[in-house]
């Protein structure tokens, strides 16, 4: 039989490898102690095959942080300041307006906070961001970001998954794919719900068309992270029993209909659920922390939002110190839309600051005092920008024409600005940074080339990026 020339077959699953072969259960069991944090190392670049623990070139970084802040900040107030807004506040915008959701265009708005420079690198940032100002010179902020979406739910979907529908692998998704996870109690993938599920849902972390065992796993960040985390069971062993019940139900169903994405990723993640039982109580108990920490955090804040997001980022260094790949961090509800201030802009965005300011901060010094920073990239921004004009008298309208993120750690170069909005800090003009690029980068600082880290879908390879990215390489150090 005649075969094309392009075809790959696909990769055997685990189970499909040990059907097929008689011998060779003792090397097995060396290479499952290999991958071990323990006994394993990093692989050399091209040595090995990603989605396997390998890496296409020396990594910077090993995790991931993504500060997701939900409903898009306004670039103009927070680390984009805008001369001009002052001088023509209350006036006619003088340039193009770009459709967006409502098109409901007021006036020039100005910023109702002041920039002051800060750091030894002098970058402004607005006094809605004193703490995380005074950790500038960490920061590279990227002024000049843009997306194809001014709506909250494709915009989502793009920012994670790097495509406007739902449907597709998320970011941490592809990163645990691609490398796995360095904790064998936890998953690769947490998502630390804050109290706002995302305009898009629970499929901005979903595993797309990657095998199930690779999607989010939603934690809350409270005192109980998880529902039936406690075993009902009263022994150990009468619930490892019920397991292996399970578990050779599942086989046998396997072994009846062949491989399946669904009963595969389920037996892994009743593997998984079990030492979690150990795991996520030792996790999410604080009383190990120093008085200082949780001071440093702000768990003992008077706003209690400020606590609840000051929780997330000290569990987000709690992950990251026991091997989980990616954490990210959904915003808490502080009795306003997100970071959508539609109306009402100054208390909206005060209080949306207030909630994560000192935690971010806190964050990034205790990271950097453990050693942890350097091999961590933290990520903060969300699916789009604000406009410069009043939306009605007091709010600002969508705006991913031209926003602002800014990355830290784990090979970034600490205390610059990449690109450049336009006198309005409408329209970005220099160094455009697409979404793709984002993710990209991002990709790189973990040691994988985003055009090499593949899927085999649709007869398609496909990837996180698509067929777009570049890396943006002014940000690195």
């Amino acid at each position: 039989m005649s075969h094309c020339g392009r075809h790959i077959a696909p990769p055997l699953s685990r189970r499909a490898m040990l059907s097929r072969c008689a011998n060779g259960f003792g090397a097995l069991a060396m290479a499952s102690l290999l991958t071990q944090r323990s006994f394993g190392k990093r692989l050399a670049p091209d040595e090995g095959t990603l989605g396997h623990g390998g890496l296409h070139h020396a990594a910077k970084a090993r995790s991931v942080i993504f500060l997701y802040m939900d409903g898009g900040p306004s670039q103009v107030d927070t680390f984009d300041p805008k001369p001009r807004l002052d001088r023509e506040h209350g006036r006619p915008i003088r340039t193009r307006v770009e459709p967006t959701q409502f098109n409901n265009v007021g006036n020039v708005l100005r910023c109702p906070w002041p920039f002051r420079r800060r750091g030894e690198s002098g970058i402004p940032v607005s006094d809605l961001f004193p703490r995380v100002g005074a950790c500038v010179d960490d920061l590279a902020v990227i002024r000049s970001m843009v997306s194809n979406f001014s709506e909250h739910t494709n915009a989502n979907y793009f920012l994670h998954t790097c495509h406007g529908q739902q449907g597709r692998p998320s970011a941490g998704a592809w990163v645990t794919y691609g490398l796995g996870s360095e904790s064998e109690e936890l998953p690769g993938f947490v998502v630390l719900n804050g109290g706002l599920v995302p305009p898009g849902g629970l499929d901005c972390f979903g595993n797309g068309f990657l095998p199930a065992s690779f999607q989010g796993s939603v934690l809350k960040a409270g005192e109980t992270p998880l529902a039936n985390i406690a075993p009902t069971e009263a022994t150990e062993e009468a619930q490892r029993r019920k397991l292996d019940l399970v578990r050779a139900m599942d086989r046998d169903v396997l072994a009846r209909v062949g491989d399946h994405d669904a009963i595969e990723s389920a037996i892994a993640n009743g593997e998984l659920a079990f030492r979690m039982q150990s795991a996520v109580p030792e996790l999410t108990d604080l009383s190990g922390e120093s008085p200082e920490t949780l001071r440093l955090y702000g768990l003992d804040a008077p706003d209690p939002h400020t606590r609840s997001y000051a929780r997330q980022c000290l569990l987000a260094r709690r992950l990251v110190e026991r091997g989980v790949r990616f954490v990210e961090l959904t915003c808490p509800g502080v009795g306003h839309d997100r970071w959508d201030q539609h109306s009402n802009l100054k208390a909206g965005h005060e209080d949306n600051a207030r909630a994560v300011d000192q935690p971010i901060a806190a964050l990034l010094r205790d990271l950097k005092g453990r050693g942890l920073l350097e091999s961590t990239v933290v990520v903060w921004g969300g699916e789009f920008g604000r406009t410069p004009m009043a939306q009605g008298t007091d709010g600002r309208d969508h705006n991913p024409f031209g926003f602002t993120m800014w990355l830290a750690g784990g090979g970034i170069r600490g205390g610059v600005i990449h690109g450049e909005t336009d006198d309005y800090g409408y329209h970005a003009i220099r160094d455009k940074v697409e979404i793709y690029d984002l993710h990209a980068t991002i990709l790189h600082l973990l040691g994988v080339d985003h055009t090499r880290l593949t899927y085999r879908f649709s007869g398609r390879d496909m990837r996180l990026t698509d067929v777009h990215g570049s890396v943006v390489s002014p940000i690195l150090s």
